[in-house]
């Protein structure tokens, strides 16, 4: 079975007709040419396909293009604006928050996401006091960056990047 949808991707429209069981991520691949998100584990294990929907963290691999219809979607493509690279990939290159590449999308975009979190105040697993603004020091960027996996292990570039921008 197919659908008519819109999707809005990095703040483009694009009209489609898709199967109701595609993947985000294989829409974004394969029909949209982003290739940025990448398709690790196909299992919402690695994080290397985390986009921001709405805003929020979403492993596309495991978010039905159907569900997302006219929501905004950004993708690691869409983090940079005009002026040049988001802060995050800026804190990146200079913290070497990366080896091979793979996860760095989803990484990017995962901190993203989780510095808007932390800016409305959510807290995570170990924010010691839920009721006041989380400070994000080491252990609470790696608890609130668990679900993304690096397989070179860059994670303390990773931290840094992200403590940086959080600053």
């Amino acid at each position: 079975m197919t659908v008519d949808l819109q999707l809005s991707v990095n703040e483009q429209i694009y009209p489609l007709t898709v199967d109701t069981r595609e993947t985000l991520l294989d829409t974004l691949r394969e029909r949209l040419d982003l290739a940025g998100s990448k398709k690790g584990c196909d299992h919402g294990q690695c994080g290397s396909c985390t986009v921001l929907v709405d805003g929020r963290r979403v492993k596309s691999c495991l978010t039905l293009t159907v569900t997302v219809d006219d929501q905004p979607i950004t993708t690691v493509e869409g983090l940079a604006g005009e002026d040049g690279l988001h802060p995050l990939q800026r804190a990146f290159i200079e913290h070497d928050a990366f080896q091979c590449g793979y996860c760095t999308p989803g990484q990017l975009c995962s901190a993203a996401g989780m510095l808007a979190e932390a800016a409305r105040g959510w807290p995570s697993a170990v924010t010691p006091d839920v009721a006041a603004d989380p400070v994000l020091g080491e252990e609470e960027i790696r608890e609130r960056m668990s679900g993304n996996l690096c397989r070179c292990g860059a994670y303390p570039g990773i931290v840094a990047a992200i403590e940086e921008v959080a600053r």
